[in-house]
């Protein structure tokens, strides 16, 4: 992280009149005021006196990074936090991603910058630049969802969930087991739940052609287009499709039903999230239940001992799931 040093060579002036722009105390011309402005800007300069303050003052804010305000999983967990942090007198102030790498870290400095006093950060990724910037963040910080190393994490047990999807099926007699993935770049979701659908399709002895396999984004129409893809390039058709997430499942129920297929006679179809719009598609989805809700509780409540008690341990849970076995499994 940069300095007021750092800011202060960069701008040609004195540490002490970059102490005076970020105070706006004193007197300062305005072409150096400009310019120490310019050089916090293009460093993304986070003034450690808001650092500090945070050892000193309570805000009552506790900051809350989410991929996006319109995904229900985000709504769910944003449920669980809010009422911990209702009952204990905190406000959530709320900033989003955009499932954006680079958007993370800067809403990770944005907050922080904000002086809220602790963060709960949905991660999509775990690049080695969150990471850096995680280890120089100076603000009480819970990851959800993904595993990141030097802090304390909530997690979804997403391999051995992806495993009881494929076994659902293979009960059910399938061999040709499809799959809609999403980008290893999101450990949790794309490559967690990829390797527990390849690791039971393997300790099963059954093949996958490649074009089974298909990778989309995180929307229906993705899941659509994955779909249509798999059936034209595919030799032979798959009976059942695993989709990483309900909207992707939802996508390819709408592709099979198009094309002429029944659910769940041509094709079984599974997904995981117990979203609503699953309870009321036809036939209804069968899918893993997350307990969003009570993984925001949970995470809040050891953010929140982590503020209370200075406890810089770093802590893991996996949150137990539950299996959803409706219809569309046949």
């Amino acid at each position: 992280m940069p300095t007021i040093k750092d800011i202060a060579e960069l701008a040609n002036v004195s540490p002490a009149t970059v102490s005076r722009v970020l105070n706006n105390s004193g007197y300062v011309s305005s072409a150096a005021r400009k310019r120490v402005i310019e050089a916090i800007e293009k460093t993304n300069y986070v003034p450690s006196e808001h650092a500090k303050s945070l050892r000193t003052k309570k805000t009552q804010v506790i900051g809350v990074v989410m991929p996006r305000l319109s995904t229900e999983t985000s709504s769910r967990v944003v449920h669980g936090i809010d009422k911990v942090l209702s009952a204990k007198g905190y406000q959530i102030l709320l900033a989003t991603s955009d499932l954006s790498p680079e958007k993370e870290i800067d809403q990770l400095r944005l907050l922080q910058s904000k002086q809220v006093e602790g963060i709960i950060f949905l991660a999509t990724n775990v690049s080695e630049n969150l990471q850096k910037e995680l280890s120089e963040l100076e603000t009480p910080l819970v990851a959800l969802g993904q595993d990141l190393p030097g802090v304390s994490t909530v997690l979804y047990d997403d391999y051995h969930a992806a495993c009881d999807v494929v076994d659902w099926f293979l009960a059910k007699g399938h061999t040709k087991i499809g799959f809609i993935g999403v980008s290893a770049h999101d450990e949790a979701v794309g490559r967690k739940r990829r390797n527990g659908y390849q690791a039971q399709m393997n300790e099963a002895a059954l093949p996958v052609e490649k074009s089974w396999m298909q990778e989309a984004s995180f929307d229906i129409e993705s899941g659509y287009e994955a779909t249509r893809r798999m059936f034209k390039e595919s030799t032979t058709t798959p009976t059942a499709i695993f989709a990483v997430t309900d909207r992707l499942a939802v996508g390819a129920m709408e592709y099979i039903k198009q094309a002429g297929m029944s659910i769940p006679e041509d094709v079984a179809l599974a997904g995981i999230g117990a979203s609503e719009i699953g309870k009321y598609v036809t036939p209804p989805l069968a899918t893993v239940d997350y307990a969003n809700e009570e993984a925001g509780m949970k995470a809040t409540n050891l953010l929140l001992d982590h503020i209370s008690n200075g406890d810089n341990s770093h802590k893991k849970f996996v949150m137990p799931y539950g299996l959803l076995a409706r219809d569309s499994l046949g």
